[in-house]
């Protein structure tokens, strides 16, 4: 489970700067927040109590979504490192393993459900958008990783000198 949520943090990192346009528009779109109207056309009916929170320069889109990536990335290659480790470890005890899974887990966590869900979905009331929601996604990411932090969380036997 650790090595398939880095894999697919890599996957979607990978989409990410290869087509870098595409989840760019999706970040300009969520921190822009033109689309917060519940589908009624781009820009109009707008809520102006919220508005106020809105970041319309491209500038400081473009840097969020960068590290938007680069926070992929480092959470990918921490997991994908902890799969050596869970690996090389067998039958050794997994204190390595299981710690490096838990920062690069805790990272997809922040990521997803700190990220998109509590930012996107909240501040930037990406939950009223029909156009440019993430959150669907992000929770089903989030519960996964989730999931996984608790199984290798788990009491077990090949764990106990650790």
């Amino acid at each position: 489970m650790v090595g398939l949520n880095g894999l697919y943090l890599l996957i979607v990192a990978f989409g990410n700067i290869t087509d870098f346009g595409t989840n760019q528009a999706f970040v300009q779109h969520v921190l822009s927040m033109d689309t917060t109207n519940f589908g009624k056309p781009e820009g109009t009916d707008l809520d102006p109590n919220v508005m106020w929170r809105a970041i319309t320069s491209p500038v400081i889109q473009n840097i969020a979504y960068v590290v938007l990536i680069a926070w992929e990335v480092a959470a990918a290659a921490v997991l994908l490192v902890a799969v050596v480790f869970w690996i090389r470890e067998r039958g050794r005890g997994y204190r390595v393993a299981r710690r490096l899974s838990s920062i690069g887990l805790v990272m997809l966590l922040l990521l997803f459900f700190g990220g998109f869900v509590v930012i996107g979905g909240e501040w930037f009331q990406m939950w009223t958008s029909t156009a440019w929601n993430g959150e669907d996604p992000a929770f089903r990411n989030s519960t996964l990783a989730l999931l996984t932090l608790i199984v290798i969380h788990l009491p077990s036997k090949s764990w106990a000198d650790d």
